[in-house]
């Protein structure tokens, strides 16, 4: 894949390619991976993804690979901890809302539920295959998006606005949000 047919958006930082070609919106149902992307989002409000990119390996050691059960136990040692880590962005609401998240997940999870369920009924389980021409048509949220970032935050959740969710779905290939110039659209088109 060349440049000239990527989306934009990409550039090309050899990091941000890499992301681009080969997991920005593939479609994800690990817990996991599904909890890493909703820490990293929000972790991005005010911040250009490439920079969190850029962090991710810092996030993943300094966050216990992204286990929500040891994030849930974390006190005020390890928001210490965290708010003296360089390699992160430290900042204490952020760092809170981390916390705060995976409790919550795990509160989602004593109710029966998963991430993966929650998250892919608002798209009825299949990704949103949209057909934009041109980056200035890729939309900064949905109305899924705002009802996924409702549910979120009635659920006790943080830093799930909808454009963080909505970054979040097209991360995690709940859309697929590619440019129909890009190669990536048809490949995961066809998924």
């Amino acid at each position: 894949m060349t440049e000239n047919t990527r989306c934009p958006w990409c550039g090309t930082d050899p990091l941000y390619v890499a992301y681009h070609d080969s997991e920005w919106g593939v479609p994800c149902h690990d817990e996991r991976t599904l909890f890493e992307f909703l820490i990293l989002e929000g972790a991005q409000a005010g911040l250009s993804w490439i920079t969190i990119l850029r962090k991710r390996e810092n996030y993943r050691r300094a966050f216990d690979g992204f286990d929500v059960h040891k994030i849930a136990c974390y006190g005020d040692k390890d928001v210490a901890r965290l708010l003296g880590d360089a390699g992160i962005v430290r900042n204490r609401l952020k760092i809170a809302a981390a916390i705060d998240n995976a409790r919550a997940t795990l509160d989602l999870y004593a109710a029966g539920n998963s991430l993966d369920n929650l998250f892919w009924q608002f798209v009825d389980g299949q990704p949103v295959i949209n057909h934009w021409q041109q980056l200035s048509e890729v939309p900064v949220f949905t109305p899924a998006a705002e009802a996924l970032s409702k549910e979120l935050k009635r659920r006790g959740f943080r830093f799930v606005g909808p454009t963080v969710i909505y970054s979040h779905m097209q991360a995690t290939g709940m859309v697929n949000d590619h440019l129909v110039t890009c190669p990536r659209h048809q490949a995961l088109t066809v998924c």
